[in-house]
């Protein structure tokens, strides 16, 4: 009887971290900071966007999670994403020099203005695809460094 119920006891103990486990991470808000470097000038702004998802990454900003220009008063400068959930994601930068908030390119597709991609992939003919760009948010804060790149 008494090996009986510390075995209830024990099953009982395991099933309530479980739960609390995924309740805890149901709950969870992370925020992530990225540093924004390599910048050529100070002119107009960086958009940044953020993808939990390979869908729209990385120039369909209307299927970003969120999405925000900031005007650059600093290098490195900051960008900060609130209320994330616990998961992979990606993000997407350019150097909006012109403040029309599209990554202007050349008639063959090129950009004319800086960008980059967390984790920094290098860039051979395109854009990188979501999962070399992929990082992990499963802490209350998170940082990564994204370096510009100019053609």
């Amino acid at each position: 009887m008494v090996k009986g119920l510390r075995v209830s006891m024990l099953l009982l103990a395991v099933i309530g971290n479980l739960a609390w486990s995924f309740s805890a991470k149901a709950n969870f808000n992370g925020k992530l900071t990225v540093e924004i470097d390599g910048l050529k000038n100070k002119q107009g702004q960086v958009c940044a966007s953020i993808f939990a998802s390979s869908e729209g990454f990385p120039s369909d900003r209307n299927r970003s999670l969120q999405k925000q220009c900031i005007k650059i008063n600093d290098t490195p400068l900051p960008i900060t994403f609130e209320n994330l959930k616990a998961g992979s994601y990606a993000v997407a930068v350019f150097h909006d020099q012109n403040n029309d908030r599209i990554l202007n390119t050349n008639v063959f597709g090129i950009p004319k203005e800086g960008f980059g991609f967390s984790r920094n992939p290098e860039i051979r003919t395109g854009a990188p695809k979501f999962s070399e760009a992929a990082f992990l948010v499963a802490g209350p804060e998170t940082n990564i460094q994204i370096r510009l790149k100019y053609f």
